[in-house]
């Protein structure tokens, strides 16, 4: 299970040119070349030969204590700090969470603008982080978590809303002047949370879709389209954004790896799972 690590490289194959033992990297949750059309486009979850990790099967998950990377070239992203960096958690979180978050608001943020985030787990909260630093005016974080809700202030959310369905809804439009925001982040993947970003986007808007959909099909044909409202997001290619992102988390000015908020060891793993489905902790960073 799991599929995001940061982790030393022990052994390399003999086709892997970039890579060397000893190195610190981070493995983003999907495989890839790192040189097809796709890769090329930073489009890496597309990779025509990748894959993504914890699926089942080869290759595995990456709650353990050891795991093969395919594709190590294209797929690994090395790190020039040592392993017992203080800024672990944050770089870890570059492996999934923060790049999801971004991949969020950099397909739905334009220029700016106000933007509504849906849902306050760590991708949601990683995406306030995306949407502050993409220069949004008004970030609206949408969640009911005391704890999470300071983290979200603390990263740069403006305003909270706490309420759900139609009252939530009417409060973000209040709150954007009555028309709804140009960007919303959907970072849930339930029918409500994808009802509610449909119902508080304004004409010309853009949705960012990052939640893993657990829904049935969904009505784009008539509001969508007659308000001009743009519906992008899918599967983050994070290998791509790993770069970019780096930087602000090595300068300080991004602190992604607040979001983890418990450390277990491999036993403690289901009672990881326990506590972040009781709500008791928001990520749990594995330590093998």
């Amino acid at each position: 299970m799991g599929h995001e690590a940061i982790g030393v490289v022990e052994d390399v194959g003999s086709d892997v040119q970039g890579i060397e033992r000893g190195q610190l990297v981070v493995m983003p949750f999907a495989y890839s070349d790192g040189s097809c059309m796709f890769c090329d486009e930073g489009l890496q979850t597309s990779c025509v030969r990748g894959g993504f990790f914890g699926n089942g099967g080869e290759p595995g998950g990456a709650q353990a204590e050891a795991l093969r990377i395919p594709q190590a070239d294209g797929t690994l992203f090395a790190l020039e700090v040592g392993e017992d960096d203080a800024l672990m958690p944050s770089l870890l979180a570059l492996s999934d969470v923060m790049g999801t978050g971004h991949h969020a608001a950099v397909t739905a943020i334009r220029s700016g603008g106000k933007v509504a985030v849906i849902g306050d787990g760590a991708v949601g909260l990683c995406g306030v982080i995306a949407a502050k630093r993409l220069g949004a005016e008004q970030i609206i974080i949408m969640g009911r978590h005391r704890d999470r809700i300071e983290l979200a202030r603390a990263s740069g959310a403006t305003d909270v809303v706490s309420k759900r369905g139609e009252e939530g809804i009417e409060r973000v439009r209040e709150l954007s002047g009555g028309f709804g925001v140009h960007s919303v982040l959907e970072c849930v993947g339930s029918a409500q949370a994808m009802d509610t970003a449909l119902a508080i986007v304004r004409p010309g808007g853009t949705i960012g879709r990052v939640g893993v959909p657990h829904y049935g099909p969904v009505d784009l044909w008539t509001m969508p389209f007659y308000r001009n409202v743009t519906v992008a997001g899918g599967p983050a290619p994070v290998r791509a954004y790993m770069a970019e992102l780096l930087r602000d988390v090595m300068d300080g000015r991004i602190e992604p790896g607040r979001v983890f908020d418990r450390t277990v060891d491999l036993d403690g793993v289901p009672d990881g799972y326990r506590a972040m489905n009781e709500r008791e902790a928001l990520k749990v960073l594995i330590r093998p």
